[in-house]
Parts: structure tokens; C-alpha cells; sequence
């Protein structure tokens, strides 16, 4: 298998395997959770971890909720960063194996994002960190996904500028 050819099975096999995990526990969470009376769940660590289904028609932290059209225009949305994604995955270089690794990441979680938007109308979230009383807002698999897909762009990024000062440094001195 050649350079350029790995790097589409890396994002490839990663971002099916976000798809099916984010898949396989939203159905968990709507047919275990989605009975419970709103507000409760299942406490899995006390105090800091719970398990709560909960549902966001709109972006990250239940932002733009109550935007007119919204469905719509998030999924364009979501499928524009999603040819973006792969555009960048084709410029790619086959060494930058953490690169690849990240947009399949991003991937993945955009597309089980998606799935719940075009199947349900909004997404499905079920995991909640909280420190007693503080709490982070509800997310999912896929947003999960996402975040650490985009975490490792930007340390890729951050270590490309690095390393292109160093050479530049090593260069004028």
C-alpha cells in the first residue's frame, strides 16, 4: 500500500469506526436514558461523571437552538466542513500520519452529527462532566470527536511552525 493510499484507509477506518461508536451509544442513550424523567440519568462516577440524555437542535452547548431554518442551514453547514475536511485530507503529505488521523476524527464526529440532524432534527447527547454543582454542557461521541480531532490539527500545526522556525533560526545563524 503506497503513502497516499494509507492515509485515506487511516481516515477512512477511524471515521467509520466514530460513526459506529457514536451511533451504537445514542441508540443506548435514547432507549435507556430518554425514559427517565428530564433532568435525571444514571451517576457514574459521583460527583464528577453522569450519564443524562438530553437533545440540542442546535450547535455546540445548545447555541443557535432557536435559529429560523436551522436544521438546514446547520447540515449545509456541517457537510461544507466535511468536503473541507476532505480537501484538506488530499493535500495532506503521506507522513503527516497524525494529521490524517485528526481529520478522521473530525470526520467521523461531523458525520454522526449529521446523521442525527437529517434523522431526528436535532442531535442527541447523553454524556455529562460536572464538579458537584459546576457543569459542563452535554455532548456526545461524536463531539467528542471533534474536539480531539481538532486538538490534534492544531499540535499539528503548532509543532509545522515550530519546526519551520528552528530550520529558519538554523539557516540564518
Amino acid at each position: 500500500m503506497t503513502g497516499n493510499q494509507r492515509k485515506y484507509v487511516i481516515f477512512s477506518v477511524l471515521g467509520a469506526l466514530m460513526i459506529v461508536l457514536d451511533q451504537w451509544t445514542k441508540v443506548l442513550a435514547r432507549e435507556f436514558l430518554r425514559p427517565l424523567p428530564p433532568g435525571h440519568g444514571r451517576i457514574v462516577v459521583e460527583g464528577f461523571f453522569n450519564l443524562r440524555y438530553s437533545e440540542n437542535s442546535g450547535v455546540a452547548f445548545g447555541m443557535m437552538q432557536s435559529l429560523p431554518g436551522g436544521r438546514l442551514i446547520l447540515t449545509a453547514v456541517a457537510v461544507g466542513a466535511l468536503v473541507l475536511v476532505l480537501q484538506y485530507l488530499r493535500k495532506t503529505d503521506a507522513a503527516q500520519v497524525r494529521l490524517q488521523v485528526a481529520l478522521g476524527l473530525v470526520g467521523g464526529g461531523a458525520i454522526g452529527n449529521l446523521i442525527d440532524r437529517i434523522a431526528y432534527g436535532r442531535v442527541t447527547d447523553f454524556i455529562v462532566w460536572h464538579y458537584h454543582a459546576l457543569e459542563w454542557p452535554a455532548f456526545n461521541i461524536a463531539d467528542a470527536a471533534l474536539v480531539v480531532g481538532v486538538l490534534l490539527m492544531a499540535l499539528d500545526m503548532f509543532r509545522a511552525q515550530n519546526s519551520d522556525g528552528k530550520r529558519t533560526a538554523a539557516k540564518d545563524a
